[in-house]
Order: structure tokens, then sequence, then C-alpha cells
């Protein structure tokens, strides 16, 4: 009876089924949505939206979803990127954005790129107080990231060298800046890395190399590594480079239950390819590709999940653009027998979201996922509730 009941056990957890969610409008009147983050704001023990849209940056308070102007007309051209975290422990998030997106200039950081840090008033659900902080020009993305047990800092990534055009010349700085003890005073920076281009995404990650977590860089290079060591960021010490030969816009890395690890990305910058490189561990340089989906226009946006609650990962990804097809939207794709060598792919939305971005997270607390997820043209901004078995 036990082996029976082991098998059906793996039957149920390896045999996908069709993922179920409820679509949640919680804003129709988003000008772009740039970027999203999730984090408690207000220090209910409850994860709310946060949004960098073109001129206002936003958050939406979790259970009526109402809308806080945190910043507006933060510079002359668009708002393009936020990062949110509780980095001191009081249980509610630190933020920082950049702003002054204009990526046609690349040699002046008057009239290209801004970092921000956010001062919080007593009252979070009032205007923030922003910090302008050094910058280099193109600003496009960035995240906090654990250097040690009481320490973060805040990663920041360009699209672009100085200089470049159409992508060659300089490398792109990524820098890394610590926080002082008062955020009005000078913030250190670190260069991590110069030797990139088109650098379009990061991802902060758990590897157990060095004091703290890992930083995934995707480029036109690939996918480079940089681990937190003996007080600098160097390369991480089993793999300088986990992908190679394709150049890569969005990445997520999972660890599977299998204590395999996998990285889902789309390539390349704004492409139409969805992969997932499956791999032990992370020292080798040549994982196992595996190409899920080729019909993207202008992929933007990339997660896992478990969604279907049964131990296996699933991949989400987004487009803004519509495809041979016609059509834009957001697909899950579902492992068969835990490896994306065999797999099913669903829609989560067709052509109700051009995704410039998407999340997930827990946001009900009933222990399943949910997507969040921003729209470009379609200018919305949309809860998928996850009501799978």
């Amino acid at each position: 009876m036990n082996q029976l009941l082991f098998l059906l056990y793996l039957l149920s957890a390896y045999s996908p089924t069709e993922p179920k969610f409820e679509i949640q409008e919680i804003d129709s009147d988003v000008a772009i949505g740039y970027g999203l983050a999730i984090g408690d704001v207000d220090g209910d023990g409850k994860p709310d939206i946060l949004l960098v849209d073109k001129t206002e940056i936003v958050w939406y308070r979790n259970g009526d979803w109402k809308r806080f102007v945190m910043v507006e007309n933060l510079t002359e051209f668009d708002n393009v990127c936020i990062a949110a975290r509780d980095i001191n422990g009081n249980g509610r998030v630190e933020v920082a954005v950049g702003a002054q997106w204009n990526p046609g200039e690349t040699s002046d950081p008057e009239k290209s790129g801004s970092v921000h840090y956010l001062i919080r008033p007593d009252d979070p659900t009032q205007k923030w107080t922003p910090v302008q902080l050094h910058h280099e020009p193109t600003v496009h993305r960035m995240r906090w990231a654990k250097t040690a047990d009481n320490n973060y800092q805040l990663i920041v990534l360009p699209l672009h060298g100085r200089g470049n055009k159409m992508g060659q010349g300089a490398g792109v700085k990524v820098l890394a800046y610590q926080p002082p003890g008062d955020p009005t005073q000078a913030w250190t920076t670190q260069l991590i890395d110069a030797s990139m281009h088109l650098t379009h995404n990061l991802d902060i990650v758990e590897l157990e190399d060095g004091s703290g977590e890992s930083i995934l860089v995707g480029g036109r290079e690939g996918v480079k590594i940089f681990s937190f060591r003996e007080g600098k960021w160097t390369n991480q010490s089993k793999v300088e480079r986990l992908v190679k030969d394709n150049a890569v816009g969005e990445l997520r890395l999972q660890h599977l239950p299998s204590g395999n690890k996998a990285l889902a990305t789309v390539e390349p910058m704004h492409g139409n390819m969805v992969a997932v490189y499956e791999t032990k561990e992370i020292n080798n340089d040549h994982p196992t590709r595996i190409e899920l989906d080729a019909s993207l226009k202008d992929g933007h946006a990339i997660g896992w999940g478990d969604f279907l609650g049964n131990g296996v990962q699933q991949v989400v990804a987004g487009w803004r653009v519509p495809n041979i097809d016609g059509d834009i939207g957001i697909k899950i794709y579902t492992p068969k027998k835990g490896s994306f060598a065999d797999f099913e792919e669903y829609w989560l939305d067709k052509n109700g979201m051009a995704c410039e971005d998407l999340q997930i997270a827990d946001l009900d607390g009933d222990g399943k996922p949910d997507i969040i997820a921003s729209g470009r043209s379609t200018n919305n901004l949309r809860i998928y509730w996850n009501k799978s078995n």
C-alpha cells in the first residue's frame, strides 16, 4: 500500500494539470508600468505592490489596493526601475529608484540616468523624500543584495557603457552602493564589473558562495555571476559565466526540489525566446539548454513559482508587443516528470496584458504564489490570484 501511495504521489507531482487563476485589475490607468517590486510598505505584515511608472512612484496597499503616490516628477525623463527590500529588519521595505530614462544618451550623466534613495515619512501614504546619488548614464535596473548578516548593498545596472553606440564601446559599469547610517550623506560605491554590453536585467540569488548573496547579470555576452567575498564583489568562485553562447535579456534562477538549479531566460534582449538552463551545480559553464517558446515578441518578464502546489517549479513569461499571431500576454510553462525536457504551456493572460514586468508573491497568505503584472500598451496593473488545487 505504501508503494502504491508513493507511485500515486509521483504521478500527481509530475503530471501537470492546468493552472487556475482569477484576474483582478487594480489599476487601469497605468502609463507604462516600467517596473514592479513587492514588499511590506506600511508595516502591517502584508506584502504590498510598488510600481515605478512614467512620472510617478506609487504603492498599492494590500487588501483594498488603494494607490498612494510616493514621488512624482522626479526627473525630466521617465522613471525606469525600483528596488524594495527590508534591509534593516524593521519589517518595512527600504526603497530606491532609477529615473531620467534616456537610453539614447550614453555619455552625459546629467541627461541620462539617475539613482535616488527614498526616505520614508512617518506616514508612508504621504510623499517620500528622494535623495539623489551618484550614477552612470542609462541606469536601467536595480536590486538590493545581502553581503553579510547585517548588511545590504544596492546593485545598479545601466543598459549601456559610457559612450556606447548601438551596444558597441566601453563595457557597462555595474555598481554596488553601500548605504551610510544617514542616507542623506555620501554613499560609497564599488565597481563590480565593466566587461559586458546591453545588460538588460539582473537577479539576486543565494548560491552559498561568499558571505552573502550572489548577482547574476544578463546581457549580450550571456550571464555572468558575482559573489561577495572578503569585503568585495568578485567573479563567482566556481564558474564565471553561466551562459556563454546566447545573449540574455531577462533571467531568474531557481533551486529545484531535486537539488538541481535552473535558469529561466528571455533571449535575446527584448527577444522572442523563452529558454531554461538545467544543471546539477553552479560549477558548469555548459548547462543543458531547453527552448520552451519562440513565439514571443519583445519578451520583457520572467519568473518561477510552484503555481500548481505539486512541489515542481513552473516558469512564467510575458511579452509586450503583438507576435506573429497578433497576441500579447503571459504564459506558464509546466515541466513533466520534473524536467523541461518535456513540458506543457498554458495561457495565463491572452491579449489582456502587454507585459512590461511581473513579480511573484503570495499576496493573500494562502500559501500559493500569485502573479502580479504591469502592462505597457494595455495601461494596467493586474493580480492573478492562484486558485489551483
